[in-house]
């Protein structure tokens, strides 16, 4: 695979977990500041629509949502 697909992978595992959860990425913004990472939702919405984030902000975003496992059988 190639990283522009890791990326899109990336991209739709994250928007999963916020839909599996009903949240919007306003409620990510403000699930993520107790974690020291201050982000408005549109700021949010962009990194996601582009796939551009990093590891970290995915490992943070999760954390925050409360998603203990990530999976990636259908990756």
């Amino acid at each position: 695979m190639t990283e522009d697909r890791w990326s899109e992978i990336a991209k739709g595992a994250l928007r999963a977990e916020l839909k599996r959860r009903d949240l919007t990425y306003g409620d990510l913004a403000e699930r993520l500041k107790p974690l020291g990472i201050e982000e408005t939702a549109n700021a949010i919405a962009k990194k996601v629509n582009r796939g551009t984030f990093s590891a970290a902000f995915l490992l943070a975003s999760l954390k925050a949502m409360g998603c203990p496992v990530l999976r990636l059988d259908d990756a």
